[in-house]
Protein backbone atom coordinates (compact mmCIF):
# COMPACT_ATOMS: atom_id res chain seq x y z
CA UNK A 1 0.00 0.00 0.00
CA UNK A 2 2.94 2.64 0.69
CA UNK A 3 4.30 1.97 -2.47
CA UNK A 4 1.46 3.11 -4.29
CA UNK A 5 1.29 6.05 -1.84
CA UNK A 6 4.27 7.13 -2.76
CA UNK A 7 3.95 6.53 -6.60
CA UNK A 8 0.75 9.12 -6.70
CA UNK A 9 2.81 11.54 -4.30
CA UNK A 10 5.47 11.61 -7.17
CA UNK A 11 3.39 11.50 -9.76
CA UNK A 12 1.52 14.36 -8.24
CA UNK A 13 4.67 15.93 -7.46
CA UNK A 14 5.35 15.47 -11.26
CA UNK A 15 2.74 16.62 -12.55
CA UNK A 16 2.82 20.07 -10.59
CA UNK A 17 6.11 20.58 -11.50
CA UNK A 18 5.31 20.25 -15.45
CA UNK A 19 2.27 22.42 -14.66
CA UNK A 20 4.23 25.36 -12.88
CA UNK A 21 6.92 25.18 -15.82
CA UNK A 22 4.39 25.45 -18.57
CA UNK A 23 2.44 28.30 -16.69
CA UNK A 24 5.96 30.24 -16.69
CA UNK A 25 6.19 29.42 -20.42
CA UNK A 26 2.75 31.18 -21.35
CA UNK A 27 3.36 34.23 -19.18
CA UNK A 28 6.05 34.56 -21.07
CA UNK A 29 5.14 34.12 -24.19
CA UNK A 30 2.41 36.54 -23.14
CA UNK A 31 4.62 39.14 -22.00
CA UNK A 32 6.91 39.21 -25.34
CA UNK A 33 3.79 39.51 -27.49
CA UNK A 34 2.71 42.57 -25.42
CA UNK A 35 5.79 44.21 -25.72
CA UNK A 36 5.58 42.97 -29.34
CA UNK A 37 2.12 44.85 -29.56
CA UNK A 38 3.26 47.91 -27.28
CA UNK A 39 6.39 48.73 -29.84
CA UNK A 40 4.57 48.25 -32.99
CA UNK A 41 1.04 50.55 -31.22
CA UNK A 42 3.91 53.30 -30.81
CA UNK A 43 3.60 56.02 -32.47
CA UNK A 44 6.71 56.39 -35.13
CA UNK A 45 7.98 59.91 -35.81
CA UNK A 46 7.60 60.88 -38.99
CA UNK A 47 9.91 63.76 -41.14
CA UNK A 48 9.14 65.37 -43.86
CA UNK A 49 11.31 62.68 -46.08
CA UNK A 50 9.96 59.65 -43.83
CA UNK A 51 7.62 58.14 -46.39
CA UNK A 52 4.83 55.86 -45.07
CA UNK A 53 6.05 52.84 -44.14
CA UNK A 54 2.31 50.69 -45.23
CA UNK A 55 2.51 53.16 -48.63
CA UNK A 56 5.89 51.55 -48.97
CA UNK A 57 4.92 47.98 -48.28
CA UNK A 58 2.32 48.34 -50.94
CA UNK A 59 4.19 50.04 -53.28
CA UNK A 60 6.95 46.52 -53.06
CA UNK A 61 3.75 44.13 -53.05
CA UNK A 62 2.71 45.83 -56.09
CA UNK A 63 6.08 45.86 -58.04
CA UNK A 64 6.32 42.30 -57.14
CA UNK A 65 2.68 40.95 -58.74
CA UNK A 66 4.28 43.06 -61.82
CA UNK A 67 7.40 41.04 -61.70
CA UNK A 68 5.77 37.78 -61.51
CA UNK A 69 2.93 38.22 -63.76
CA UNK A 70 5.69 39.14 -66.48
CA UNK A 71 7.56 36.26 -65.34
CA UNK A 72 4.28 33.73 -65.91
CA UNK A 73 3.73 35.58 -69.13
CA UNK A 74 7.71 35.07 -70.33
CA UNK A 75 7.21 31.12 -68.69
CA UNK A 76 4.05 30.89 -70.88
CA UNK A 77 5.69 31.89 -74.17
CA UNK A 78 3.47 35.21 -74.20
CA UNK A 79 5.40 38.66 -75.62
CA UNK A 80 4.45 41.49 -73.65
Amino acid sequence: MSEYIVLAVTSLAAIAIVAFATLRGWQGWLTLKEHELERTAAPTPRGADAGSAVGAARIEISDLKERIRKLEAIASGVDL
